[in-house]
């Protein structure tokens, strides 16, 4: 399965179309190489968070990292929010929600 694959299965395990509409998500980008990811701008969440990460782990879970990326005067610097281990599919959407205040779907 290839990394543009992987961005895609983890994007419709969120919502597809309907988590895009309802989050304000954008810039969606494909891990490369080895990361088999799928990393996405959000507009303004709780705790400032701007960006999440998710990574497809050699397990079949997922690591979830909630973070924020500075701007221009910071010279976008990344700082952690929150970051979850050993996340099962049936579980991105709540934990999403949980952690950044947005809902995915109605």
């Amino acid at each position: 399965m290839s990394n543009v694959d992987v961005a895609k299965t983890i994007l419709e395990q969120l919502g597809g179309g309907r988590f895009i509409a309802m989050t304000g998500a954008k810039n969606l980008i494909a891990g490369a190489g080895e990361d088999r990811s799928l990393t996405f701008r959000l507009p303004k969440s709780k705790d400032g968070i701007n960006a999440v990460k998710i990574t497809l782990d050699p397990s079949d879970t997922y690591t979830v990292r909630f973070f924020r990326i500075g701007d221009r005067r910071t010279a976008y610097a990344q700082t952690d929010k929150s970051v979850h281990e050993d996340i099962y599919a049936d579980m991105l959407q709540e934990l999403f929600t949980r952690v950044t205040g947005l809902y995915t779907h109605l």
